[in-house]
């Protein structure tokens, strides 16, 4: 006996529950199947296609459908466009310093540095965090004179990097001693920051008019040659 052929005697043990109900598949069935299935991929389509793409189907597809995607591409751009609202190395003072780290902290990641001047290591970090700046716009960098941020800061520490995210301080890098000074390269700079979760490899931008970056073997993550100075209670 195949308790699957639709049989009279297959039929009374369904009816007594000795065999399990038969499962009918109408044309019905299948039509709304293959819509499901239709809709999915347009929808899939749709979804990978940006505003100019849509414009130029007006013609060919629903124009609620089409309206319901642009309107999601704008929310994305606009979503996108409040993350990355930085874009440059910003010079703070004393008084800012509250307001524009320790509670912008609170939505956003902070990098800090404490410079002088007159200390070439400061001067090369400043170029290094305003290239940075502009490939990582949902970072805000600033810059501040060392002994503004912290009163008789020893000039033997710059430059240093405060990091900031959640309204915390999350990571300090004192001196340049671990990358080799004025060896230190731009892409050391961007792999510290980016261990810490500080800046975002997805959001990179590329700098005008520069190619492909010079990719140079990782430092060790270990802590040698970095020096760590408590700067929690000076601020």
């Amino acid at each position: 006996m195949n308790p699957e052929e639709d049989t009279e005697w297959n039929d009374i043990l369904r009816k007594h529950g000795i065999l399990p109900q038969q499962i009918k598949i109408t044309q019905n069935d299948i039509y709304d199947s293959a819509v499901a299935k239709a809709q999915e991929e347009e929808s899939e389509r749709l979804e990978g296609l940006d505003l100019d793409e849509l414009a130029e189907l007006e013609d060919e597809e629903d124009d609620q459908v089409l309206a319901h995607y642009r309107q999601q591409r704008l929310a994305e751009i606009k979503a996108q466009a409040d993350k990355e609202r930085f874009g440059e190395l910003t010079y703070i003072s004393e008084p800012d310093y509250k307001r524009e780290v320790t509670e912008a902290s609170k939505d956003s990641w902070i990098v800090v540095h404490l410079f002088r001047d007159s200390i070439p290591e400061c001067k090369l970090m400043n170029r290094y965090l305003g290239e940075l700046a502009q490939q990582y716009r949902a970072t805000k960098f600033v810059k501040i004179i060392s002994v503004e941020c912290i009163h008789n800061y020893p000039d033997a520490n710059l430059p240093t990097l405060l990091v900031y995210g959640k309204g915390d301080m999350r990571g300090q890098l004192v001196r340049l001693d671990k990358f080799g000074g004025m060896r230190t390269k731009r892409k050391d700079v961007e792999d510290y920051l980016k261990g810490l979760g500080a800046i975002d490899p997805a959001l990179k931008r590329a700098l005008p008019g520069e190619g492909a970056e010079d990719d140079s073997e990782d430092d060790d993550d270990s802590n040698g040659g970095r020096m760590y100075f408590d700067l929690s209670k000076g601020i």
